[in-house]
């Protein structure tokens, strides 16, 4: 079988409101969550109470993605500010 290559070069990667999008999305999971929990007992006859904590969960891993996203803009931002202090003959670490 022989090796793929790629045709093309792979595109730059989408920059956008990190932080605001996973801090929605976190929102969203515990609005989930509390929305269900007054229902716990319907979801639990029927097996189904995995969802509730499925919520629970996905807030849970959305604050460490806060905590994630937060610092990954600011080490970006240091970077950026480091360079344009450094001037622009200067050559960018490897």
């Amino acid at each position: 079988m022989a090796k793929w290559t790629a045709k093309h070069e792979a595109p730059e990667p989408l920059e956008g409101p990190v932080v605001a999008t996973i801090t929605g999305g976190t929102i969203l999971w515990f609005v989930l969550f509390l929305v269900q929990v007054p229902f716990y007992g319907w979801f639990a006859d029927r097996d189904l109470a995995w969802w509730v904590w499925t919520c629970l969960a996905g807030a849970g891993l959305g604050l460490i993605g806060i905590w994630y996203v937060r610092k990954r803009d600011a080490a970006i931002k240091r970077h950026a500010a480091a360079q344009a202090a450094a001037g622009p003959d200067a050559h960018p670490a490897a």
